[in-house]
């Protein structure tokens, strides 16, 4: 990873658990938070923002930053495939990605996380999803994941 994109997402941590930890009122304010701030402080996102698991086949969208998005996610796409198996998905080219939702067609590259409830098993049901999009092709690789499910473990409290 980028030594710069790795240290602006430590800080982008830092900022967002003094917002949060103890201070959020809610689960809607953590993640409309965390959406405030990666997108104003990632320059290659174009859009950020998560979906609710509505049931196994569907998503509704909640709190977000960028153009206007997909309000329900049926049957196919990026992040129901993150929500269906609980794993981070990355995607660097959407055209390449069999059943890509084109919410916006700006959208070239895109990364997807699932948000789990904690479990005394594991971690649990997928309860929303943090998608991503850049504009740009290849914005996201692997390296991304791990702060990303860092910033997301702020959440875990809410929910």
């Amino acid at each position: 990873m980028d030594p710069r994109r790795a240290g602006r997402y430590e800080r982008i941590y830092q900022q967002l658990e003094d917002l949060i930890e103890g201070k959020s009122p809610s689960l809607t304010a953590a993640m409309a938070t965390i959406c405030a701030v990666l997108h104003h402080k990632m320059p290659h996102h174009f859009w950020t923002g998560f979906y609710f698991t509505a049931s196994d086949d569907e998503l509704h969208i909640g709190p977000y930053q960028g153009p206007v998005a997909c309000q329900v996610l049926k049957g196919r796409g990026v992040c129901l495939e993150c929500a269906r198996t609980g794993q981070p998905v990355v995607v660097p080219d959407v055209e390449r990605f069999a059943g890509h939702i084109a919410c916006d067609p700006r959208s070239k590259s895109e990364i997807a996380l699932p948000v789990c409830a904690p479990s005394s098993e594991g971690p649990g049901r997928v309860a929303a999803v943090l998608d991503i999009d850049a504009a740009e092709l290849r914005q996201f690789d692997e390296e991304d994941v791990e702060p990303l499910e860092r910033i997301l473990s702020l959440v875990h409290p809410y929910l």
